[in-house]
């Protein structure tokens, strides 16, 4: 334990002569996430360590399991008994359910292999978005639209509809990303539950626990950001190859020969910040992490006392630097996964052309506009509201993507199919996908640029013959 007194004496301090605030500092330069002294006034049990946030970890088990099993459709005689399964991976389980993913992969073994071993009655549906989905067929709230997109999952093979385009996994698993872990840190944890009145740092959060209400909101919000604590001590290759289950070493921080899930592996939105990092134009993963820990750092040295208004000021600092930064992984997505559609309706064109064959393309290029349909979604469930910006993406995206017959989801009836009607040109839909590239750069700032095809604007708009066509719709 890195922070406890026996370390410090280790280290060689002398800790009769340091002063609380030359404690604070030397706990201060730390970089992993925990352990964190217990502050709670009167506790007198036996926990040292006041960090926990295992119920979010349960809840990335949850969605990574719920992804792996949106893909084992048979298309039809297993979509009752399918659902149903999914459907206690989404909705909770008073079962100890098994952990589908992520579970041993060679030398990369899992600790645990069920979920009672995380954390007990843990769910995705009760911590959804709230919210009306306006980016989603049949205006919805987001534990909605994921239940309906659960039933059709179910129902076709191998999670993917060519129908409609819709590849399920990533759909589910790119807007379930955002609708409950994205928006219950930056919406709900670091928001109202920072306010001086809720979940006071002179309380327990709840009776007998050995962490203050503070204490506990800031361990739940970095639990839903999905880093590794021990993050920091790894470049952004090696926690990206954790996530990828690639690296043993890098995410054994303990050196048991078994990655622990609730401290050791890197998930969803952490990942994809690794993800970027690693091209060196970023540095999501750090700068979110070192906010989270410095302000976890700020609310122990407050040894148990509600914060100061300096104080809180200070942390609502760190929540802004990690919402801002957040916000930007996920718009960083939605510019890659436009450029990979961009791409995608290239190829698909060079293959109609010359009568290839395009059952693959077709696939990849569903798979690529699933990931940007869930990844735009999720970016609308955060904080604020993004008004234009959200109108704009949901406009120039769609409800499907552009099919081979010239068609696209356009609604969902009172049944809860969806409706087709004729859709835009292949050339028009190409250019929407450089115009959110372009709206993610300047609404957002992104900077890692994935897959970067704004350099073809103006030639593209010049081909279609649209003097104002380079501008956002």
């Amino acid at each position: 334990m890195k922070k406890s007194i026996n370390s410090f004496r280790a280290a060689g301090v002398l800790m009769a002569c340091l002063s609380p605030l030359a404690l604070a500092s030397a706990a201060y330069s730390d970089t992993t996430y925990g352990p964190f002294p217990v502050t709670v006034k009167g506790y007198s049990g036996s926990k040292t360590n006041s960090v926990s946030y295992t119920g979010q970890i349960a809840r990335h088990v949850l969605h990574d399991s719920l992804k792996k099993l949106a893909s084992k459709g048979d298309g039809g005689a297993n979509a009752a008994n399918l659902q149903a399964e999914m459907m206690a991976y989404f909705g909770g389980s008073d079962n100890n359910k098994a952990i589908i993913s992520p579970v041993d992969k060679g030398d990369f073994n899992i600790k645990q292999e069920t979920l009672n071993e995380i954390s007990k009655g843990k769910n995705l549906s009760g911590k959804s978005y709230k919210g009306v989905v306006n980016g989603w067929p049949g205006q919805m709230t987001g534990a909605e639209v994921l239940a309906s997109m659960i039933e059709h999952a179910a129902a076709t093979k191998g999670g993917f509809d060519p129908a409609t385009g819709f590849n399920y996994p990533q759909l589910i698993s790119k807007f379930a990303m955002g609708a409950v872990f994205y928006n219950q840190a930056v919406d709900n944890y670091l928001d109202e539950k920072l306010a001086a009145d809720n979940k006071p740092n002179s309380k327990p959060y709840k009776d007998g626990a050995h962490y203050t209400g503070k204490e506990h909101v800031w361990d739940e919000a970095f639990g839903y950001w999905g880093a590794a604590a021990h993050s920091l001590n790894l470049s952004a290759k090696e926690n990206y190859d954790v996530a990828k289950m690639k690296n043993l070493a890098a995410a054994d921080a303990n050196g048991d020969g078994m990655i622990d899930l609730k401290s050791e592996m890197t998930f969803a939105h952490a990942y994809y910040a690794s993800s970027f990092d690693k091209g060196g134009k970023t540095n999501y993963m750090s700068t979110v992490t070192q906010a989270f820990i410095d302000g976890r750092q700020l609310i122990s040295d407050a040894n148990g006392e509600n914060l100061t208004d300096a104080q809180r000021a200070q942390l609502m600092g760190y929540a802004d630097v990690i919402g801002s930064n957040w916000e930007k992984v996920i718009a960083e997505s939605v510019f890659k996964y436009a450029g990979s559609v961009y791409n995608d309706i290239t190829k698909l064109g060079e293959l109609l052309e010359s009568n290839g064959d395009t059952a693959k393309a077709f696939s990849a290029y569903c798979k690529h506009w699933g990931e940007l349909k869930g990844f735009s979604m999720a970016l609308q469930a955060g904080k604020e509201n993004l008004g234009e910006t959200a109108v704009k993406l949901n406009r120039m995206i769609g409800f499907g993507p552009v099919l081979l017959n010239a068609s696209q989801v356009t609604g969902m009836d009172s049944q809860g199919n969806f409706t087709k009607d004729e859709a835009m040109s292949w050339g028009d839909y190409q250019l929407h996908m450089l115009k959110i590239q372009k709206l993610m750069v300047d609404r957002f700032g992104v900077t890692a640029k994935s897959k970067d095809q704004t350099g073809n604007m103006a030639a593209l708009a010049d081909k279609l013959g649209s003097a104002n066509s380079a501008e956002n719709d």
